[in-house]
């Protein structure tokens, strides 16, 4: 009980304070996504670090991994630039209650490529359920842009860009399950979600050599943000840490409690926590300034609806014994 007592509360506790730090951050700084990503990547491999090298009389090196590193390469890829592009979204007037709601829309892509791709058959309750999430993600998606098209035609056009690099990421994000199912499915005795977790982190560090400009620029408009009067530190500072440090937190829980559970259970324990940052991100930012707030609650409804009923009604009933 205390085991999975404290694995809801990374879980809750890192995810949605994350999200709060998130939005915060992201709200005094929407062009800062890079750095956020940046940092998260460095602290969740600089954590993993000590448990992935071991010492030889030539000095350290990485320990022998449970899957070839060389299967990683297109998942770390793929999840490199799906971070940065969720974290990119809210340079384009992506509020984050639409955010967290359109990111939810996850199982449409999935569906889709599993059709399309790997020739998975679908039973008539995941379809139905798959478009009561697509029908949502529309209508959280149709909340933000009414008021967007209200300010003027380019704040329509900048909140359409957001949302499409969104779509893109969920896209990617779909094409990167296929790929670890793949890869879990020829190793299905490493249980490696450690392993997993610090690789994907740790093999895509280089690649933000690419953005080395972008995250000078975005760190030195930080610093030279407001300070805190007491101590002159920039405001953002502890935002930044928070959010690195609960996006560490958030990351372990729910790989913790893909461990320890079934993935019906994580499907619906991530569902309300969705629904939990969805309710603090409008309760404490007072999004209702910027959104149509019914069908915002009514596209989240639909989502979180869709997503249970694909998980109870999605698995095919186990034959009854004799």
């Amino acid at each position: 009980m205390y085991d999975w007592l404290a694995t809801l509360g990374l879980v809750f506790g890192g995810c949605c304070s994350n999200a709060v730090s998130l939005e915060q951050l992201t709200s005094d700084y929407p062009s800062a996504g890079s750095l956020i990503t940046f940092f998260q990547f460095s602290i969740i491999s600089l954590y993993g670090l000590p448990k992935h090298i071991i010492w030889t009389s030539y000095g350290p090196r990485l320990a022998p991994t449970r899957i070839p590193i060389s299967r990683y390469l297109i998942q770390v890829a793929l999840f490199y630039i799906i971070s940065l592009l969720n974290n990119a979204a809210f340079a384009y007037q992506i509020p984050m209650s639409v955010h967290i709601i359109f990111r939810s829309g996850g199982l449409v892509v999935s569906m889709i490529l599993g059709w399309s791709v790997a020739r998975k058959k679908y039973n008539i309750h995941q379809v139905l359920s798959v478009l009561l999430v697509t029908l949502g993600v529309a209508c959280t998606t149709l909340s933000a842009s009414n008021s967007s098209s209200n300010d003027s035609n380019m704040g329509l056009n900048t909140y359409l860009t957001g949302i499409c690099i969104l779509s893109l990421a969920l896209i990617l994000s779909g094409f990167l399950g296929l790929v670890q199912d793949h890869t879990y499915s020829q190793y299905s005795g490493a249980s490696a979600w450690k392993e997993s977790m610090f690789y994907l982190h740790f093999l895509a560090l280089p690649m933000f050599f690419l953005l080395r400009n972008d995250l000078a620029t975005q760190f030195h408009l930080i610093h030279a943000g407001p300070k805190i009067s007491s101590i002159l530190i920039p405001t953002a500072y502890p935002a930044l840490l928070l959010n690195t440090l609960t996006q560490l937190v958030c990351v372990s829980g729910v790989n913790r409690l893909t461990t320890r559970v079934n993935s019906l259970t994580v499907t619906l324990v991530l569902v309300v926590r969705k629904a939990v940052s969805l309710v603090l991100s409008v309760a404490m930012r007072q999004t209702t300034n910027n959104v149509d707030m019914r069908l915002l609650w009514a596209g989240a409804a639909m989502v979180l609806l869709g997503t249970i009923w694909y998980s109870l009604r999605g698995k095919k009933p186990k034959p009854k014994k004799e």
